[in-house]
């Protein structure tokens, strides 16, 4: 059976819902990510509330988790504000994402036997798939974060997976923007994944920490933010 590449995705939309509000915050998230609803755009309970059919409490909870997320900025009697990525905080993002995948790869200098190949066969999978996809953005960019998810998770850290949820919207919202910015030329991204492959599955450690600092430092270079 081959490995599922949502399996690790663990963002507000592919996690189930509990509540009305977590359902709402999920699709909600999902759009501002996709900028299905653009920065700077003004969200508020009367609006949100009728669109979607619910009352103003759901809503009001949706919009304090969007903050929690950082994809809102909620305001005193106007509502909630779609945030703009700014390029502190992208880079800021990037550097824990980057230290994340590579405390992976460096455990897998001492971990169980079995766990590299797990693993790289869990990115192979993930590969194939996104090579498939170049001509499909949206499709494209959800396999992109997988890749990256499917490291970071390797361990099964409940630490890491708070971490996770907690920046997972904004990480998938640059990827988004990424993607986005390099349409067309989408298989270069595939080869850098193939290249950090490589390297897990050769043991190069120091190989891949080279291959994932240029790749989100090229990745993301061609989309503008906020200063």
């Amino acid at each position: 059976m081959q490995p599922d590449p949502a399996e690790h995705l663990n963002l507000p939309w592919t996690t189930p819902s509990r509540s009305i509000a977590e359902r709402l915050s999920g699709e909600l998230a999902q759009q501002i990510v996709s900028a299905g609803i653009a920065p700077g755009t003004w969200l508020t309970e009367v609006d949100v509330a009728a669109e979607h059919g619910v009352s103003r409490t759901p809503v009001r909870e949706a919009l304090l988790a969007l903050q929690v997320w950082g994809l809102v900025a909620l305001a005193p009697k106007k509502g909630a504000m779609v945030t703009v990525p700014t390029a502190t905080e992208r880079d800021e993002l990037l550097s824990v994402r980057s230290m994340l995948e590579t405390n992976v790869v460096r455990r897998l200098e001492s971990a169980e036997p079995g766990s590299r190949e797990r693993l790289t066969a869990a990115l192979r999978t993930i590969l194939d798939r996104q090579r498939d996809a170049v001509d499909r953005p949206t499709d494209f960019t959800v396999l992109d974060y997988a890749f990256h998810a499917a490291i970071i998770h390797h361990e099964r850290s409940g630490v890491v997976d708070e971490v996770s949820r907690l920046l997972g919207p904004r990480l998938i919202r640059l990827t988004y923007l990424a993607v986005g910015a390099t349409a067309g030329r989408l298989d270069g991204f595939a080869d850098e994944h193939a290249a950090l492959l490589d390297a897990i599955e050769a043991a190069d450690t120091d190989g891949f920490v080279r291959q994932i600092d240029r790749h989100l430092a090229q990745g993301h270079s061609g989309y503008e933010v906020a200063r």
